[in-house]
Parts: structure tokens; C-alpha cells; sequence
């Protein structure tokens, strides 16, 4: 009888944890961004592969209420960059990420624009961000070594009649290690 217990709690132990090793997942930590460089820690986002693609949990504050521009970048960087003689907040994480080169901006549902673009976020009154969003297209592996980017205002998931979706500045960034 031992020797079944033993092997049932032996069972159970590896069927755990290949149950949670089944989907990779990563946190990244999140900051203001401002032309002089990164500010403030607003919290974490959760990036977790599963079968309908790539979530996305947020637990910030300190953000403006309403709808978000909310994207993973290029590069690894949160530090500005210089554009034209301006320093500009968070300018080192570069552009959408746009391994295909489309140089379109047409949403997370899109197959044949940039596989950067994110569903928007969504923050209350209190300045919180909680709601989880999925990118179907994306996996873990796709965003190591980018970016997560929030821009100032909502996006329209076009390049009209502003380029990018129209979300205006840069307010919060995180690199994914």
C-alpha cells in the first residue's frame, strides 16, 4: 500500500507541474516615460502565452482614464531618443513591432499589419488598469527582447486620419528581458 501512495503522490506532483509549465509566461515592470527618461514604477503587465494567443495582464495606476493606444515596440528600450532636434518620450523602443514590414497600422485581429498592435487599455476613474487583453497572433516568444508601450490617447486601428492609430504620446513603457 506504500508503495501505490507513494506513486499516486509522485503522479500528482508531475501532472502539477507540467500543468503549469504548459504555457510560458513573463512579467514586465512599467514606467512613466518623459523626454528626460524613465520615471516612475506604475506597475506590472503579465505576458502569458495560452491557446487563443498571447494575454496580457495589466496591474498599473497612476494612468489617465479612458482608452489607451497600447502596443509592443521593437526594441528593448524605454530611454528617449532625439527626432528632429526634440527629445521625445520613450523614442528608443522604435516603432511597432513589424516583422513583416506592412507599415500598416490596422489592429490585433489584422494578419497583415503590424503584429504590435494590441487591444486598447482600459483605465478607470481611479487611475487602474486591470482588464486583461489577448493578442492572437502573438506568443511569448514573438515579444522577448521588445517593448510595451502606452501611448497617451485611444487608438482607431488605422492609419487615418492619423498615422498609428492616432494615440498620441508615449506615457508608459517596459522592457520584455
Amino acid at each position: 500500500m506504500k508503495i501505490s501512495i507513494e506513486r499516486l503522490l509522485v503522479a500528482t506532483v508531475l501532472a502539477a507541474s507540467l500543468t503549469s509549465a504548459a504555457y510560458a509566461a513573463d512579467t514586465v515592470t512599467m514606467h512613466l516615460v518623459t523626454p528626460e527618461g524613465t520615471g516612475d514604477e506604475i506597475g506590472t503587465v503579465t505576458l502569458e502565452d495560452t491557446s487563443g494567443g498571447l494575454l496580457i495582464t495589466p496591474k498599473l495606476k497612476g494612468l489617465s482614464e479612458g482608452e489607451h493606444g497600447f502596443h509592443v515596440h521593437q526594441n528593448p528600450s524605454c530611454d528617449p531618443g532625439d527626432k528632429e532636434g526634440t527629445k521625445v518620450a520613450g523614442l528608443a523602443a522604435g516603432g511597432h513591432y513589424d516583422p513583416n514590414d506592412t507599415g500598416k497600422h490596422l489592429g490585433p485581429e489584422a494578419t497583415d499589419g503590424h503584429q504590435g498592435d494590441l487591444p486598447t487599455l482600459t483605465v478607470g476613474a481611479d487611475g487602474m488598469a486591470t482588464l486583461p487583453v489577448t493578442a492572437p497572433h502573438l506568443t511569448l516568444a514573438d515579444v522577448k527582447g521588445r517593448s510595451v508601450m502606452i501611448h497617451a490617447g485611444g487608438d482607431n486601428y488605422s492609419d487615418t486620419p492619423s498615422a498609428l492609430g492616432g494615440g498620441g504620446s508615449r506615457v508608459a513603457c517596459g522592457a520584455i528581458d
